[in-house]
């Protein structure tokens, strides 16, 4: 069996490429039902600013509507930013008191960032099913970005073309 994507992972988006200056990065609700975490990917362009990326953590009931709140668990993020990334980069642990939005991060604008940030599912609260990573507007320079979600530790392994959708598992995915 050769087939990682059903067998060991799936992969959604979190937010398609955004010019984080405008809008910010508008994340989708990503759900955990069927997985026991997931491993956001956030990529970014370089931008000759002072405008750091600050990924943040959003927790909900729902695929729609529900409540939503603050997830307060980042502490740990993996990045490898450099003016060019072109694979020779080494992998950094950044560290923080865990809170929902990752601050310690300077001096990341004028590089191309490669974040990885964990999220498992019992860190979800009570009640909760759903989460999301986002990036709040990062100020007035254009800084492209986007998010790719891989969900791991799958519950019910599946031909690729049988998963369940990853944002709402109850809707067939079309």
């Amino acid at each position: 069996m050769a087939d990682a994507l059903g067998r060991l992972f799936d992969v959604s988006i979190g937010f398609v490429p955004v010019n984080l200056a405008t809008a910010g990065g508008a994340a989708r609700r990503i759900s955990l039902a069927n997985y026991g975490g997931v491993t956001f990917v956030f990529v970014a362009s370089a931008v000759g600013t002072t405008d750091d990326p600050t990924p943040k953590l959003q927790q909900y009931t729902a695929y729609t509507g529900g409540t939503t709140a603050d997830l307060a668990i980042m502490d740990v993020i993996y990045r490898k930013s450099e003016t060019l990334l072109d694979g020779d980069e080494a992998w950094t642990k950044t560290t923080q008191t865990a809170a929902t939005i990752m601050t310690a991060v300077a001096g990341e604008a004028e590089k191309e960032n490669i974040y990885v940030i964990e999220v498992e599912a019992d860190q979800l609260s009570d009640g909760y099913t759903h989460v999301s990573l986002e990036l709040p507007d990062i100020g007035s320079d254009a800084k492209l970005g986007t998010c790719i979600a891989l969900l791991r530790d799958l519950k019910v392994q599946r031909t690729p073309a049988n998963m369940p959708n990853p944002l709402n598992p109850g809707a067939a995915n079309v």
